[in-house]
């Protein structure tokens, strides 16, 4: 073969080999991220705002897919069945690691069947009721829980949910005990809250945060180590007398184990960009959330740490596993 002709040609293999290389390498096509809570609940909203930021580093679609039921499980189990590809993510609050403190069967093993991503954000709580009940500081309803022990109605997520779990350290660090009593999902509880039907639950301040400045909530504290600059005259329940009580909910990405080595480090530089971008600042700044900065390796651990706590926490409070 001439020596031109050969070059030529093997430029042309060259050139289809990156090609090739290029159309073979990950993302490829359009990614699914299961979200195990319903359409508007704060899991939602935040994956959608990072996810919409996240496709544009990946180049391909990101598409939302809600699957809400069995206190968050529905939606992890589908996680758990995709192929571990790297097109099926899942988006989790702190219930991953959490369920299984107060499942016998949640059906997954967290550090078997999942590795982390990365966390989108972290929030605190509110912890709020109607301001028709007579309780009217934090002091006055830890002092009427105490008075009337498993009288007053804490409503909740669901076992296992992150609002359950900042129910149940509440339990521990203030040694009350409350009707506790779940709901299916915040949303569904909010309004018997509002109405004067369940004393307290810890919610989002996305959601309840309106309604605490309309004065349609009253708010007993917020669960962050400091004041939020969003509610600065809002005290924190640490400063007013449980100096240890602290807890945020804290909202993720997970990957099926044993998905292809690229696809955890490519997904994750794809989320420290959406985490930068200014769109997702300024909606996490009206959440009065902070962007998580966690590698993949450390938000593996993270979770891992925090299933350890939460079966501690469990099993002081005597919970039994359904």
């Amino acid at each position: 073969m001439h020596a031109g002709t050969l070059l030529r040609a093997l430029c042309a293999t060259a050139a289809f080999a990156a090609l090739s290389a290029h159309a073979d390498g990950y993302p490829n096509r359009p990614i699914r991220i299961i979200v195990h809570s319903s359409a508007g609940a704060l899991l939602d909203v935040t994956t959608r705002v990072v996810a919409q930021e996240m496709a544009k580093d990946l180049g391909q679609a990101i598409i939302i897919e809600n699957k809400p039921g069995a206190d968050g499980a529905l939606g992890i189990r589908a996680a758990k069945a995709a192929p571990a590809d790297g097109y099926t993510l899942l988006a989790a609050a702190n219930t991953v690691a959490q369920l299984p403190a107060f499942k016998k069967d949640p059906g997954y093993d967290l550090a078997k069947d999942f590795t982390g991503i990365g966390m989108m954000n972290q929030a605190p709580f509110l912890l709020v009721g109607a301001p028709s009940q007579p309780s009217r500081t934090l002091a006055e309803l830890i002092a009427n829980a105490k008075a009337r022990p498993g009288d007053l109605i804490m409503a909740h997520a669901g076992k296992g949910t992150s609002v359950h779990m900042a129910s149940a350290l509440f339990f521990q660090q203030t040694g009350t005990r409350f009707l506790d009593v779940p709901y299916k999902g915040a949303a569904a509880a909010l309004p018997d809250v509002v109405g004067g039907r369940a004393n307290v639950m810890f919610d989002g301040a996305n959601s309840s945060g309106p309604l605490v400045q309309e004065g349609k909530l009253r708010a007993f504290g917020i669960t962050s180590t400091t004041r939020s600059p969003a509610f600065p005259d809002i005290p924190t329940l640490a400063e007013q007398g449980l100096p240890h009580y602290s807890f945020y909910v804290y909202l993720g990405l997970l990957a099926p184990a044993k998905v292809p080595p690229e696809v955890v480090p490519r997904l994750a530089k794809a989320l420290r960009t959406a985490l930068a971008s200014d769109t997702v600042r300024e909606r996490f700044r009206r959440d009065s959330a902070e962007p998580g900065k966690m590698s993949p390796e450390e938000f593996t651990k993270f979770l891992h740490d925090d299933a350890a706590r939460t079966l501690k926490v469990a099993a002081d409070l005597g919970y039994e596993k359904e």
